[in-house]
């Protein structure tokens, strides 16, 4: 069931101190993209102006940073998971925007991808919420094994975003919130997005993503990284989004 756009838009207008700020990238000479919620240094150019909610802020994307839009449009591997991707969205009523955005932002759709907390996979789930969802390993594949598998590593996160999603109805923030710093955290904090830096900037950094991925966009295909922070301190948030290299440095591998 697609999100009611117009709830959508009124939830998120209740973190507008998360969501407002711009984001800067750039795609160095290996192919890679770098994005950040402050211009770091000459090389990060605007990527996305403050508003995630403005209805041209898609469009204003490609306008700005053509080659990030570019960069985010042509991920081969999220061409390769959309058949899974569409029938986990199906499957568990999850909008097949929302789980681009978050397998972007989580893993840089790479099946392989581990977070230093643990975390395992395209969308990033941690064996004990694999667990909690009755996977277990078995004498062929060990549980962490079985999360690398994309199918069922993207059911799973369809499940836990269903399920957050019926937990804070019409309230993408604290669904995102939550996949980041887990439920308690948000409830904890009386149904608000917890103050922790990577938490806010990976809510609003999704949120735009989010937008790219919507049908009134150029159907971008994307690829994104792990969310770091470096602490309460440093508002940056730095994104590294690990891709294709640039064909110089794939003809100087001799690929």
């Amino acid at each position: 069931m697609q999100i009611n756009r117009f709830l959508l838009a009124l939830s998120l207008s209740l973190v507008a101190a998360s969501a407002q700020a711009s984001i800067y990238g750039y795609v160095d000479e290996q192919g890679v993209a770098h994005l950040a919620t402050e211009k770091i240094d000459s090389r990060y150019k605007l990527f996305s102006r403050g508003n995630a909610l403005q209805p041209s802020s898609a469009l204003a994307i490609e306008e700005e940073r053509p080659e990030l839009s570019r960069y985010f449009s042509q991920h081969p591997n999220l061409k390769k998971f959309e058949p899974l991707l569409k029938a986990a969205g199906k499957d568990f009523a999850v909008e097949s925007a929302l789980l681009k955005a978050v397998m972007a932002a989580e893993s840089g759709f790479n099946p392989e991808a581990i977070s230093p907390k643990g975390a395992i996979g395209l969308m990033q789930i941690m064996p004990a919420t694999a667990e909690r969802y009755g996977l277990r390993g078995d004498r062929k594949k060990t549980l962490e094994e079985k999360l690398t598998d994309p199918e069922i590593n993207i059911r799973l996160g369809a499940r836990y975003l269903r399920d957050l999603q019926r937990m804070f109805p019409d309230q993408q923030h604290l669904v995102l919130a939550s996949y980041n710093a887990g439920e308690g955290a948000v409830q904890q904090y009386k149904n608000t997005i917890p103050p922790y830096p990577e938490t806010r900037n990976y809510v609003q950094l999704v949120t735009q993503i989010y937008q790219l991925y919507q049908p009134r966009a150029a159907i971008p295909r994307t690829n994104a990284g792990v969310v770091t922070s470096t602490g309460a301190k440093d508002k940056r948030l730095r994104l590294t989004i690990p891709g294709q290299a640039a064909p110089a440095a794939k003809a100087a591998r001799g690929n």
